[in-house]
């Protein structure tokens, strides 16, 4: 008979027996990191991160399945190194609510919890993007779920979630662009993967009386690792460049990857989040801010290391400040040399570990171990990123409000791109094509004025293009135009598929009167219909519709309607196509069909051979098919 629950200590070891299988894949994982940058320590930065946690599991046992998940969610906390870390840290904080008050977790409470740490990892980062371990942690959780419905069986459960993990880990580089350009799988997801597989093995024991012995033989393992850090280099086959050799360094446009808390030593009311993460985004990306009450962890990778611990000074005393500059940890990678950031001549991570209050100056800060024969360095020396040229503003001083960073004109991009879009898919398409920033749209959830100003203002760019996307949306983005403190330009966009083929027709280096004029045009060349439902009874263009019945829209008009899904998106895209086309595109949304799109697929190139029909997962809700012709 199968493990049907898990004590605090079992759940503990099994954490353990995925840290030691996640330790001996760290390099095959660094060897696959080119995403968010190409720096090649995703499997340091996850390994070290679950150390930690591992650690802390050991200097607090407990037999409590709960209190042992609240002691591994703050040790992951603490010790959570680079975007991959943090994320992990935040996917494993679903144990806490999960397993809060059990002395035991059955299947019921890991599913719940891997749910849960989905959820809270979501809402941690702030541009999510599909195909890295976000992606493969959520299709994993969604098949817990369902499984839990079907067995209690741990092992058997744990079976089903590691399949489905590394379904979706084989489908990342379909999901994003530069793993498919590079030929890898996302290292992230895979880290997980690994995690997974550790548990699998744990619960597959088949000697339950060994439980004690098999724990601390991981625990040892795990205590062995430690000691033998691995360099955060990818390596790889001999005679073979890495896969970051693909990549330029000066791809990498935020270079400081950096990571702190901030300790909040007297907070006046709760952290404001939303405007912290604002002002990072003004001339960073990667941010994941985690609010732990008085402690907060922040993880950003920037141009402006400088201006970051200022920002972040307003709001209290600064500890455990890592930065790394991503460049030289490429090159090093490329070059064949051991990655880090240089100190004083040598390759390694500045880490400035003192507390740091406001009013530290540069020579304040200290970095090294005077204990192994460091000597302190002032910060210039520590991480080689602040000059002369890059001073510190005076504006950190307590009661003077957040600082913003202070940018100069080469620094600013020449445009910045602000689209609306509804469905997971949808937005990963524009992304894609260089959109910057996807806000969440739709007939119920149109954002407001405020979300599209808030959006054109994070863009550290000389002029920003919004894109609608919708009509109901559009007087709101031209009122956002109005009120930005830069040049922004609206191009009236009534439909997804309009937004995105203006988005072909956007050229970065033309000014920003042609684009605009070019993008216009192109959004009227499509003539774009949509496929729903009806909401009530109606006739309509010598059309009795039913509830309930398909409707098929062209522009503002309805055009076809029926029962059948196929027969309205056949009738619909034959109106569309009735002065021709020479480009067909379909996103598929809830409620479409794989055979109806297959029949859909076999139509057009029997009744329109010349068209060149494109089909993509828009993931958009209400609408099964959304349809475009281009002319």
């Amino acid at each position: 008979m199968g493990r049907r629950s898990l004590s605090g200590a079992e759940w503990a070891a099994m954490i353990m027996a995925g840290a030691h299988n996640l330790s001996r894949h760290v390099d095959r994982i660094n060897a696959l990191n080119v995403f968010p940058v190409p720096d090649g320590d995703t499997g340091t930065n996850m390994n070290m991160t679950i150390r930690a946690g591992v650690a802390e599991l050991e200097r607090r046992p407990s037999d409590e399945a709960g209190k042992a998940a609240e002691v591994l969610s703050r040790g992951l906390l603490m010790g959570a190194r680079g975007n991959s870390g943090v994320i992990l840290s935040q996917l494993f904080r679903g144990f806490v609510k999960a397993a809060a008050g059990l002395r035991e977790i059955r299947v019921a409470e890991f599913a719940a919890a891997l749910q849960h740490g989905v959820d809270i990892a979501y809402k941690a980062v702030v541009k999510p993007v599909e195909g890295t371990i976000l992606t493969v942690a959520r299709e994993a959780a969604r098949e817990g779920a369902l499984m839990a419905r079907r067995t209690d069986d741990l092992a058997l459960w744990m079976r089903q979630v590691l399949r489905k993990a590394e379904e979706t880990l084989a489908r990342t580089p379909e999901m994003l662009p530069i793993l498919r350009q590079v030929g890898v799988v996302d290292a992230g997801g895979q880290g997980l993967v690994c995690l997974y597989e550790g548990f699998l093995e744990y619960l597959q024991a088949e000697d339950p009386a060994a439980d004690a012995r098999l724990a601390e033989a991981f625990a040892t393992a795990a205590r062995q690792a430690q000691a033998d850090v691995p360099s955060g280099r990818a390596e790889t086959a001999r005679g073979h460049a890495p896969v970051q050799a693909q990549i330029a360094t000066e791809s990498i446009v935020f270079p400081y990857d950096m990571e702190f808390f901030i300790h909040r030593t007297s907070p006046s009311g709760p952290f404001p989040e939303a405007e912290f993460r604002r002002a990072l985004e003004r001339d960073g990306d990667s941010v994941i801010i985690i609010d732990d009450g008085d402690t907060v962890k922040v993880h950003v990778h920037s141009r402006k290391p400088g201006d970051v611990l200022n920002l972040a000074l307003a709001y209290g005393e600064l500890t455990d400040i890592h930065i790394l500059n991503m460049r030289q940890q490429h090159r090093g990678i490329i070059g064949g040399q051991e990655a880090g950031s240089a100190v004083g001549g040598a390759t390694r991570e500045a880490e400035i570990r003192q507390p740091v209050g406001v009013g530290s100056g540069a020579g304040g800060w200290s970095a090294g171990d005077p204990a192994a024969g460091d000597p302190p360095l002032g910060m210039e020396a520590a991480t080689g990123i602040l000059s002369p040229d890059d001073p510190w503003p005076a504006s950190a001083a307590p009661g003077r409000g957040v600082p913003q960073p202070h940018f100069h004109a080469h620094e600013m991009a020449p445009y910045g791109i602000v689209a609306v879009s509804v469905g997971e898919g949808n937005a990963e398409l524009f992304r894609s094509l260089g959109v910057d920033v996807v806000l969440t749209g739709g007939q119920t959830m149109n954002p407001s004025t405020e979300d599209v100003l808030q959006a054109i203002e994070s863009l550290a760019a000389e002029h920003v293009m919004v894109l609608p996307n919708n009509p109901n949306i559009i007087l709101a983005a031209e009122q956002a135009a109005k009120l930005a403190g830069k040049p922004a330009t609206v191009i009236p966009t009534r439909s997804i598929l309009q937004g995105m083929a203006a988005m072909l027709a956007f050229l970065e280096d033309e000014p920003s009167d042609v684009n605009a004029r070019r993008m216009a045009e192109a959004a009227e060349r499509v003539v774009d219909g949509q496929v729903t439902k009806a909401v009530r009874a109606t006739r309509i263009n010598g059309l009795d519709i039913r509830e309930g019945q398909y409707i098929g829209i062209m522009g503002k008009e309805i055009v076809s309607a029926g029962d059948g899904l196929f027969d309205t998106v056949r009738g619909l895209l034959e109106r569309m196509m009735e002065n021709g086309g020479d480009v067909v595109t379909v996103l598929t949304g809830e409620g479409s069909d794989e055979e109806i799109t297959r029949r859909l697929s076999d139509w057009v190139a029997e009744r329109y051979p010349d068209a060149e029909l494109e089909i993509r997962d828009g993931g958009q809700p209400l609408y099964p098919y959304l349809l475009a012709v281009e002319q």
